[in-house]
């Protein structure tokens, strides 16, 4: 074996991983996805339950020619079983369309993440009543 093959062997063992500064730039990085992801959960699950009451109003009156005092009434009364926060009954549109009744959850979610940064994300939930 000659002098230069050992050396260039030993070489590669130096260089072989990843190293300290290397990793804390990772787990940083990894982290702060981790993170955001942890502040967004809460805002999703809640418009998860907003998308239910809509589709579930839907599912209600479909094809029964309920009133919009009626479709008004059961979003205000889903609300509050399902406990929604960030926006109320009252900021549900229903409005007439042709053939029925379009009911439309519009609205934004702001989420602080770090000092001043935050993430504002916009849900736009609409379905159809048949009358």
């Amino acid at each position: 074996m000659s002098l230069n093959y050992l050396e260039k062997r030993r070489c590669r063992r130096r260089q072989a991983g990843m190293t300290t500064l290397g990793l804390v730039i990772l787990l940083v990085f990894v982290g702060l996805f981790a993170f955001a992801g942890i502040r967004l959960t809460p805002v999703y699950l809640n418009y998860l339950k907003v998308a239910s009451v809509v589709e579930g109003v839907s599912k209600e009156f479909d094809g029964t020619g309920a009133s919009r005092a009626s479709i008004r009434s059961s979003i205000s009364r889903r609300f509050s079983i399902e406990s929604v926060s960030e926006i109320e009954a009252k900021d549900v549109t229903v409005s007439a369309v042709d053939g029925g009744y379009e009911v439309a959850a519009i609205y934004s979610h702001k989420a602080p993440f770090i000092a001043n940064v935050n993430f504002l994300v916009d849900f736009d939930k609409r379905t159809l009543v048949r009358r």
